[in-house]
């Protein structure tokens, strides 16, 4: 029999909060001030689905280990690049919720289709359907951070950046 063995290892590029820790501050200040007051599983499954989106590998490692650390299932997070055919797996809520990540993160056709807004806005309260927005435009720019300076996956532990 053939010993297997995975490939090597990349190393980062940079790290961000050396490197410019007045830019990651900000963007830590943003995180905690959008997630304040929204359900940490709806949180975590919107960062999951922005993260498998934009191939940011570090954020899809360290947000499932997140989700999965605060009770969410493996079944939800696995089933959700598929959440369309999977539907009942999930709450109106947070169907709305992972709908918008798609089209905020997307975005296209240029814009976020009212169609989509409108049924964001069904389920959330106008104060959480902002934050819920800067959630999702935050996760955007740490994925965008983590796949630029490449960021290396597998190495997150649950809680290890409390925010």
């Amino acid at each position: 029999m053939t010993e297997t063995q995975n490939a090597h290892e990349h190393t980062p590029r940079m790290q961000m909060a050396k490197v410019a820790p007045e830019v990651y501050k900000a963007v830590l200040a943003l995180e905690i001030a959008a997630k304040k007051g929204l359900d940490p599983a709806l949180v975590e499954l919107v960062k999951i689905r922005a993260s498998q989106i934009n191939h940011c590998a570090f954020c899809i490692d360290m947000h499932t280990k997140d989700a999965i650390a605060a009770g969410e299932s493996v079944e939800r997070i696995v089933l959700l690049p598929a959440w369309e055919e999977s539907r009942h797996f999930y709450t109106e809520k947070e169907l709305a919720a992972i709908e918008l990540t798609e089209a905020v993160t997307v975005l296209t056709d240029g814009f976020v289709p009212d169609e989509v807004y409108e049924k964001a806005a069904k389920h959330f309260e106008e104060r959480e359907l902002a934050q819920l927005i800067a959630v999702i435009a935050t996760i955007n720019v740490w994925n965008r951070i983590g796949v630029t300076t490449r960021l290396v996956p597998g190495h997150y532990k649950p809680g290890m950046y409390k925010a």
